[in-house]
């Protein structure tokens, strides 16, 4: 089976498990059923050979914390916690990956999610202002020698999202962010892929042009009844250039009710046969993680991919 699959040999194959036998990384189990010749052996991957470390980091209700999980190679979790602290730095986070490492020696790589912007390696834009030009990739890989990588919490939630759906064919959907003293952030899948832009710029809504100052947007989101228009200007402009099937928001500023408010706002500007699915996503921190948990195991078979990756 294995070699129909791959095109190898059968000897070529059997010389590959066997070397897999020997580190653990494959098990094998009882043979198949007697069919008229010698049984054939049978393998099943050891889904605990090598672990990943994810790590994301929230800010939110002047309350700074750090979300952990160590998963498994096929992305189940096997330790989960949350540490909350006044400051939280690059030091912080290297202190609670070298914890988890030394607890499961088999960590094979680590991912990081961040309330920012990540550009060649450093992150430049940041809800954390201690993580602002730390490049912390290059840090944690250089130090512990295993795959690192660093990336912007709202890709890692819209990917997540986006996974849990299950879409039989590839969409075009965004999740939208309004958490209470921070600026607006978003997440885009265009046509099944993460949308990142020539400089990984793209889904910072908060630059958007909304013809008054950032202190003045800030300001205005914080407050009910102006931060309807703003959500609403935020919504149109995202639907007048990527046409998403769906629009999912979170975040502490957006109630249930605000949904109908923001819709019928936008049809002001928008031809309703265009206007998306807008809903509200209730667990956002669980779509974050699933998505940071598919991206680090990504990031370990870059390598072996036949196919275009979706992130």
């Amino acid at each position: 089976m294995i070699s129909k699959e791959t095109g190898l040999s059968i000897a070529t194959c059997g010389n590959i498990l066997n070397e897999l036998l020997e580190t653990g990384e494959v098990i094998e189990t009882e043979l198949e059923a007697p069919n008229g010749g010698r049984p054939a052996r049978r393998f099943i991957y050891n889904a605990n050979f090598s672990y990943i470390a994810c790590v994301y980091v929230k800010a939110e209700g002047g309350i700074h914390s750090l979300i952990y999980a160590v998963a498994n190679s096929v992305g189940i979790p096997v330790d989960n916690g949350c540490i909350e602290a006044e400051l939280i730095d690059a030091a912080a986070i290297d202190h609670l990956i070298g914890t988890l490492i030394e607890k499961h020696n088999h960590i094979k790589a680590i991912g990081i999610g961040i309330p920012g912007l990540v550009h060649q390696g450093v992150i430049n834009v940041c809800d954390i202002k201690e993580l602002i030009h730390v490049p912390l990739e290059a840090q944690l890989k250089e130090k512990y020698e295993i795959e690192v990588i660093v990336e912007n919490d709202m890709n890692l939630t819209v990917y997540g999202f986006y996974k849990k759906q299950d879409y039989e064919v590839d969409k075009t959907i965004v999740v939208v962010t309004f958490t209470k003293d921070n600026f607006p952030g978003s997440g885009i899948m265009i046509d099944g892929h993460i949308h990142r832009g020539n400089t990984k710029f793209a889904g910072e809504i908060s630059f958007l042009p909304f013809g008054i100052s950032r202190d003045e947007q800030f300001m205005q989101l914080n407050h009910h009844d102006t931060f309807i228009p703003l959500a609403a200007h935020t919504i149109t402009s995202l639907v007048s250039v990527i046409n998403p099937e769906t629009i999912a928001l979170t975040g502490s500023q957006v109630e249930e009710e605000d949904v109908e408010h923001i819709y019928k706002k936008c049809l002001d500007v928008i031809p309703e046969e265009h206007m998306p699915q807008l809903i509200v996503l209730d667990h956002p921190d669980d779509d974050y993680m699933t998505g940071l948990i598919a991206v680090t195991l990504e990031s370990l078979t870059y390598n072996l991919q036949l196919v275009e990756k979706r992130w």
